[in-house]
């Protein structure tokens, strides 16, 4: 299995938490990285979303690589068995949350989930292969927006020269 964890893109501050949208400067950022990811060939069979507001935004701009999008409050927690036993698919994205994503690469990469091991910025993503269980899977890459939104710039670019 090919998992993507993506952290939600730049949001809004505001009261409650779960409700926060994203601003406009972070939608325009995550087009771009969308457009990277394309750019390296990312296609995905579905993505899994936080049900918080910010986290649905960002995954909604993840459709041009996605057969499906579906919500799970499993995103919007610590990981847990049940989030690992939800993933039946071959290439995988699921967008959430820090600390939680961290944790949850910790725990498919090291075997415990660890906060703190993995920083992902808002917008990144973490790409791992392998199992989806305690310590089966392998990071592959750890790639920050700026790289991500500069391939996809790049694509911009090349799109507006044909």
């Amino acid at each position: 299995m090919e998992l993507y964890l993506i952290r939600h893109a730049h949001a809004l501050p505001g009261e409650p938490d779960e409700e926060r949208p994203l601003s406009e400067k972070g939608r325009r950022a995550f087009a771009r990285v969308v457009r990277g990811l394309g750019a390296l060939g990312v296609r995905l069979d579905r993505v899994y979303t936080s049900p918080w507001r910010r986290a649905k935004e960002t995954a909604d701009l993840l459709r041009p690589l996605a057969g499906a999008v579906e919500e799970t409050p499993l995103l919007a927690a610590f990981p847990s068995p049940a989030l690992l036993e939800a993933l039946k698919e071959k290439r995988v994205a699921l967008v959430g949350h820090e600390p939680w994503l961290s944790a949850l690469a910790a725990w498919l990469v090291l075997g415990a989930p660890l906060e703190g091991r993995l920083r992902m910025k808002k917008g990144g993503v973490a790409l791992l292969r392998g199992r989806p269980r305690p310590g089966g899977m392998v990071l592959l890459g750890l790639y920050p927006p700026s790289l991500l939104e500069a391939l996809g710039k790049g694509e911009e670019e090349e799109g507006q020269k044909a």
